[in-house]
């Protein structure tokens, strides 16, 4: 069957495999790594204690959804939850001792900083990213297994969402004729675009909560680029 005939057939949507936990579980441990990775005066605590609690919550993850997200319990939905807002928290706090680093004290290794603050906006990325997945539509496993009916509403609109009128070859991908639902990289890619854009590109926010956590990626994505990185570019030269 080809590619066009897939996306024309209407499947059961329990019938799905769910994503991959690969993708999620690397872009978890490369947020992790760069914490790790961060100077000893951007950390609130011994350098270990907050990435060894973030894999302490990933590992029961990894053993209810080894390989897809097909499955989830009431304490692996919170859990989830609750890694990346731990994630969150760490690198919100980083950025909040760098950038009063740089207000009262004299910066003289300006590419330690520039390394510092590159450090944080990815990691801003990667756990918005990952909040935004989590959350949107009741997470990834509702999204796959769940009836389109039965999901909550939608956190983010996005283009395959309006799809449906277009021109046969992008119609055929779209939501509502190819029951279309998004993933990982797609959430990915918003918040690559908000953290560059510091404001929607394609997709939009929808509920409350989705513009408020799009508001704040954007502050802090926007003090790590025009404060942080500019003052580091400064003290270079």
């Amino acid at each position: 069957m080809t590619t066009r005939q897939e996306s024309r057939s209407r499947h059961p949507r329990h019938e799905r495999r769910g994503e991959a936990r690969l993708p999620a579980a690397m872009a978890t441990l490369t947020a992790v790594a760069l914490y790790v990775l961060l100077p000893q005066n951007l950390l609130i605590a011994p350098r270990y204690v907050l990435p060894g609690l973030e894999l302490l919550l990933l590992v029961p993850l990894l053993v209810v959804n080894p390989r897809r997200l097909t499955q989830q319990t009431r304490t692996s939905r919170a859990l989830s939850l609750v890694l990346v807002a731990l994630i969150a928290a760490g690198n919100l706090l980083a950025l909040g001792l760098l950038v009063h680093d740089l207000v009262t004290t004299g910066v003289k290794d300006g590419g330690a900083l520039l390394v510092a603050a590159l450090q944080v906006w990815l990691t801003n990325v990667i756990v918005f990213g990952l909040a935004y997945w989590e959350l949107d539509r009741g997470g990834p496993v509702a999204r796959t297994q769940s009836a389109r009916e039965d999901l909550p509403l939608a956190d983010f609109r996005f283009s395959q969402d309006e799809n449906h009128d277009a021109i046969e070859e992008v119609a055929d991908g779209s939501s509502a004729k190819a029951d279309w639902v998004p993933s990982l990289p797609d959430y990915l890619y918003v918040s690559v675009t908000n953290s560059t854009a510091f404001s929607p590109t394609d997709t939009m926010p929808l509920s409350v909560r989705a513009k408020l956590l799009m508001s704040v990626q954007s502050v802090t994505a926007l003090l790590t680029s025009l404060l942080v990185i500019a003052r580091a570019v400064s003290i270079l030269h």
